[in-house]
């Protein structure tokens, strides 16, 4: 039985890791140094515009807010919470599976860079997921919840290509329509929004089926 004290440390553990992380980019990307591939000379402005550019950072952001969500108020249960609970676990997991399958091989990081890289990419994905199924909350996700959980995405996309299209810069390399087109960068869409709703379904089907054991009543 998983207490609700050692959930709270989970959440809170994985919510520091995330602030963390995302803090040390941070400075990273102040200090001058990319995100993820080498640019030219920009503006301060510019790079931090570009930094809260990145899905990746929108997914820590996610995970960041629910956790700290959960260590204060386990029993929050309502409609958009739901919807953004299911989004941090599913935003993390493609982030997770993306940067290992497909960005990972054109990185040649070191020290704090690759340090940050790894927490963004890989420690933070893999607490939030391991997290959810090992303390939850479980049960909460329902179908309901799944086309309203594309918003978010949906939106990233739109501002990014949007964004691209104004600018030039786009932050990952299979959106980058300049230099692959609109048909391929359609499909590069197209197989990442498939990946988002196979996790997503499968989210919500291991919510219903996993075993909701009762807690005791919280100790702090």
């Amino acid at each position: 039985m998983t207490t609700p004290r050692a959930a709270r440390r989970v959440h809170r553990l994985t919510a520091l890791v995330a602030a963390v992380a995302i803090v040390l980019q941070l400075v990273l990307v102040i200090d001058g140094a990319a995100t993820l591939l080498p640019e030219e000379n920009s503006s301060l402005g510019t790079r931090l515009v570009r930094f809260f550019s990145y899905f990746t950072i929108l997914a820590n952001l996610l995970v960041l807010a629910v956790t700290v969500s959960l260590a204060r108020d386990p029993d929050r249960n309502d409609r958009v919470w739901r919807v953004l609970r299911l989004d941090a676990v599913v935003c993390i997991a493609v982030t997770g599976v993306v940067h290992w399958f497909f960005l990972r091989p054109l990185l040649d990081l070191s020290g704090a860079s690759y340090v940050a890289d790894k927490m963004l990419h890989v420690v933070v994905p893999i607490l939030a997921v391991s997290g959810w199924l090992w303390v939850g909350p479980r049960g909460r996700a329902s179908r309901s919840e799944l086309l309203p959980s594309l918003v978010l995405p949906v939106v990233w996309l739109v501002l990014t290509l949007v964004g691209g299209a104004l600018t030039g810069w786009y932050p990952y390399p299979f959106l980058d329509v300049d230099d692959l087109g609109y048909v391929r960068v359609a499909v590069n869409t197209v197989g990442v929004a498939v990946l988002f709703l196979l996790i997503a379904a499968s989210v919500i089907r291991l919510e219903r089926r996993l075993d909701r054991r009762p807690m005791t009543p919280a100790d702090g």
